[in-house]
């Protein structure tokens, strides 16, 4: 159920009209940490609204080698999920909860509906498209333009600016999944920062030093 607690991440967001109709129609479900949401070829049924968290947006190669395209804070949706449900079809992206998450799930007819008859939820979704766009702008700068050291710590900076905090808890296995390298260059790589005093390395934690 939908409380006013959860619409509160919202309020900013949407007019009474839209925060009534998704207390009405929607539900809100938890995950835990590295939960699939939205999984590559679900047909989906209803689209996310993230109340608090993090949600890792990736795409996978036809080996199974996974891209990170960018990350869903609270207050945020995922626009290719909204493409998919716009078009009808089957979702070309999977959604992984980077730590534990609660979301407001919206049933798709309803999104459609809203998008056309309120103009908070629609200025939303088109807000929220620019938005994802220019994230992806940036990663295609990034995997085409910056040497995969410079990837590497670009991410590690992304992540402490979403934590809200230097000592990041993560494994060069996790870090080279969403990188799409293997975990001995990121290893090595981690080791060079390290030799640069920009990080220190602990077991399964990176403290940046450099910020």
């Amino acid at each position: 159920m939908v409380s006013t607690e959860h619409l509160q991440t919202f309020s900013y967001l949407f007019d009474e009209d839209i925060l009534k109709a998704i207390e009405k129609v929607a539900k809100v479900k938890t995950f835990k940490k590295n939960d699939i949401i939205i999984d590559i070829g679900q047909e989906l049924q209803y689209i996310p609204l993230l109340i608090k968290g993090n949600i890792k947006v990736l795409r996978e190669d036809e080996n199974g080698h996974e891209l990170l395209l960018y990350v869903l804070e609270a207050g945020d949706t995922c626009a290719m999920s909204l493409t998919c449900c716009m078009g009808k079809s089957a979702s070309k992206i999977r959604a992984i909860a980077d730590e534990a998450v609660e979301v407001i799930m919206i049933p798709i007819n309803e999104m459609q509906k809203w998008f056309h008859s309120n103009d908070s939820w629609r200025n939303f979704i088109l807000q929220s498209y620019q938005i994802r766009f220019d994230e992806m702008l940036e990663t295609i700068d990034t995997l085409a333009f910056m040497k995969m050291d410079e990837r590497l710590y670009k991410y590690l900076i992304d992540h402490v600016k979403l934590s809200g905090s230097t000592t990041l808890e993560m494994t060069h296995q996790h870090i080279a999944e969403d990188l799409n390298t293997s975990r001995v260059v990121v290893s090595r790589l981690l080791k060079q920062l390290e030799k640069e005093k920009k990080i220190e390395l602990g077991r399964n934690k990176i403290i940046i030093l450099d910020f």
